[in-house]
């Protein structure tokens, strides 16, 4: 199983794509019409995928946020599943939104989003949009019959200008695992059963569909490499960029048990519970505190940089990415007993009431 850390180099997904959520970004006018503009790859561009992704235009959407805790913008992609305004999204387009607004293709219409829950594990979100009604929606494929050497396109909100932008190749590999490291989280997550694409998939192209020649959503686009090309071993060579789709099967049956209220171990429903605390992996087991947000629960509760949590109630967290899993286990209201240890090297807990906080 080929693993792959999203350092620097990789210029998508859940580090660079949070260019997609992180990033700061200038937003261009939309187009005026539901067009693509299309970059080839190699010879793998013709008018046969260009009419593909043209099909699928319509029911995609451009998704910006305001990222209030964080002082920036970002820019990424869904995909209609509701003519009533259901999106399909990365998890990672959304996380750390305060603000989330919606741009549809086909009908140029902004709408205000509100998450209806997410999959942080799989990288799989739904947004609802107020107001919505007559979407068109996305014609889906099934993502069991792609193989490799299939042909496909990509198509996303490309470096948040806004406008329709498509990057074709092949499919290359399917059932890939990512590693995916979130610097600006100071966590890691893991992505898996993934379809592996030769294409240019840039920076605000999450969330976008992977598109067969017939015109269908076979993925979710969600990680990409630029510059560098794995082959099967996972080493890496400079060349072209490779890209990495949820497959769509995949991400509309996590969607629909959203849209559904079925919470689970990973999928969380509603608003998101604040802590009001910026996290690290400690030198050991923990959760190191490096930043507390002024009148937080946090700081309302007594903890303070360089603390390292260790326990929420009665799970232990051994890592940043792990007590960013267990407070998806929990709701803004819900009142909570964090364990951590001072940077003396004592043992406390503290009682700490979570406050809504921004999404995923």
């Amino acid at each position: 199983m080929a693993v792959f850390v999203l350092i620097a180099a990789v210029a998508i997904g859940l580090v660079a794509s949070r260019f997609g959520a992180r990033g700061v970004v200038t937003h261009s006018p939309l187009a005026q019409s539901p067009g693509i503009v299309t970059q080839p790859v190699g010879n793998q561009t013709g008018s046969g995928l260009t009419d593909a992704a043209n099909r699928v235009v319509p029911g995609i959407v451009n998704v910006n946020t305001v990222l209030g805790y964080e002082n920036g913008e970002g820019a990424g992609t869904g995909i209609v599943l509701s003519s009533d305004g259901e999106i399909l999204t990365n998890n990672h387009v959304v996380e750390g939104a305060t603000k989330i607004s919606v741009t549809d293709i086909g009908n140029g219409k902004t709408y205000a989003g509100s998450v209806v829950g997410y999959d942080r594990t799989d990288d799989v979100a739904v947004v609802r949009l107020s107001g919505a009604s007559g979407l068109q929606t996305a014609p889906l494929g099934n993502s069991d019959k792609v193989a490799v050497g299939d042909s496909i396109v990509g198509v996303g909100n490309a470096g948040g200008t806004g406008s329709p932008t498509a990057a074709a190749g092949q499919v290359t590999a399917l059932n890939q695992s990512v590693t995916a490291s979130d610097e600006a989280a100071g966590a890691a997550e893991q992505l898996t059963g993934l379809i592996q694409i030769a294409a240019n998939i840039q920076p605000g192209d999450s969330g976008g569909p992977l598109i067969n020649n017939a015109g269908q959503v076979v993925g979710m686009d969600t990680a990409a490499s630029a510059g560098f090309q794995f082959n099967n071993s996972g080493s890496a060579a400079a060349g072209g960029g490779q890209g990495f789709a949820i497959p769509i099967n995949k991400a509309v049956s996590i969607a629909r048990q959203i849209q559904g209220s079925n919470a689970s171990s990973t999928v969380h429903i509603g608003q998101s519970a604040f802590v009001g605390v910026s996290i690290t992996d400690a030198n050991g087991a923990g959760a190191l505190v490096r930043n507390v947000l002024n009148g937080g629960p946090a700081e309302q509760s007594g903890l303070a940089s360089g603390d390292v949590i260790t326990g929420v109630d009665d799970h232990s967290v051994n890592s940043a990415t792990q007590l960013t899993n267990t407070m998806d286990l929990y709701h803004p209201g819900d009142t909570v007993t964090i364990r951590f240890t001072d940077p003396n090297g004592q043992n406390q807990t503290a009682q700490m009431k979570l406050a809504q906080g921004p999404v995923g």
